[in-house]
């Protein structure tokens, strides 16, 4: 299940590309537009920004742009920083342990095959397919 803290990263990072053009937008209209809490966003730029999906200026004139171009994002970056990876099943984490039961493991072919189709369909989708414009909003 995709968490709010995602969904709500997916948003913001839309409306960034549909607003900012470039320009760096303060956090309280992207709130006032999307009707979330500030406070709960600052936490979601906060780690957009870390991870270099944004990039974010303070005091006047400040707020926070995209860094790249929309087209240049897929969902499932953004949805993968945002839930620390996507995996169905702890034993398909990058860095577990291998499992004990691997070589006997009934459904261990089903959730590999689940996080192929989960992870090419968010991948193969752009912030540009989801913004107003689809993958014409135009760039400045």
């Amino acid at each position: 299940m995709i968490s709010t803290r995602g969904r709500y990263a997916l948003r913001v990072m839309i409306d960034l590309a549909e607003n900012g053009r470039g320009k760096y937008i303060p956090l309280k209209d992207v709130a006032e537009r999307q009707g979330i809490s500030k406070k709960y966003l600052e936490i979601i730029v906060r780690d957009l920004v870390e991870s270099g999906l944004l990039e974010g200026v303070s005091g006047k004139g400040g707020g926070y742009r995209l860094s790249r171009e929309p087209e240049e994002y897929s969902v499932g970056e953004i949805l993968d920083r945002m839930e620390n990876g996507m995996t169905a099943v702890a034993c398909l984490e990058q860095g577990a342990a291998p499992c004990p039961r691997r070589n006997e493991c009934r459904t261990l072919p089903l959730w590999q095959e689940y996080d192929r189709l989960q992870r090419d369909f968010f991948y193969g989708k752009k912030l540009s397919d989801l913004t107003e414009n689809g993958a014409e909003t135009p760039a400045e």
